[in-house]
C-alpha cells in the first residue's frame, strides 16, 4: 500500500468530478496521481473537508462521523484496494469498542470520511500502477503546455478506460 493525500477535486471534459490522490513519499509511484471519478455530492463533501469548512446543516459524511464518535468508534485507515471493470473499491478500517472492523465502501465516501477523521489514506500499488497518470499532468504549478496536455487527457479519457 502507498500512503496518499488528496491533491484536489477537478472536472473532466464531460463535467464529471474527479478526486486526485497523490503519494506522500518519494517512491517509484510518487510520480503518479490517481484520478477517481466521483459524484457531485461527494465532491462537495470532499471540497468542504479540504477547505476546513462546514455546511450549514450536516452532510451525510458529517452525520456518519457523528455516528462513529457517538458509538465510540474511530476510523483507523482507509484503503483503495482494487479496480475492477473501471470501478474502484475501498475499505474503511474502524477501531470499535468490540474490536477492529473492516467495511466495504465507495472510495468517494471513504475519502470524505477520512478527511474528516484525519485518518491515513492508502492506495494499493497495483491500482496506482494500473490507473495512475503522470503527476506532472495534474500539478497546478506546471507550465501552460503541461496544463493543456492534462486538459487534453481529461477530454479524451473515460472511466471505462481503466477497465481491467
Amino acid at each position: 500500500m502507498v500512503q496518499v493525500r488528496v491533491l484536489g477535486v477537478a472536472l473532466d471534459a464531460a463535467r464529471q468530478h474527479i478526486v486526485l490522490l497523490k503519494p506522500l513519499l518519494e517512491d517509484p509511484n510518487a510520480r503518479r496521481v490517481l484520478p477517481i471519478w466521483i459524484g457531485s455530492q461527494e465532491a462537495t463533501s470532499i471540497l468542504l473537508a479540504l477547505e476546513g469548512e462546514q455546511a450549514p446543516r450536516p452532510l451525510t459524511h458529517d452525520l456518519m462521523t457523528t455516528f462513529l464518535e457517538t458509538l465510540g468508534a474511530r476510523i483507523e485507515r482507509v484503503d483503495v484496494t482494487r479496480i475492477e471493470d473501471g470501478t474502484f473499491f475501498a475499505e474503511i478500517t474502524l477501531a470499535t469498542p468490540s474490536g477492529k472492523l473492516v467495511l466495504d465502501a465507495r472510495p468517494s465516501d471513504a475519502i470524505a470520511l477520512t478527511l474528516r477523521s484525519e485518518a491515513p489514506l492508502y492506495v494499493a500499488e497495483r491500482v496506482l500502477e494500473e490507473a495512475g497518470i503522470p503527476a506532472e499532468l495534474a500539478d497546478p504549478r506546471t507550465d501552460d503546455a503541461k496544463v493543456d496536455e492534462f486538459k487534453r487527457f481529461l477530454d479524451d479519457v473515460d472511466p471505462e478506460d481503466f477497465q481491467g
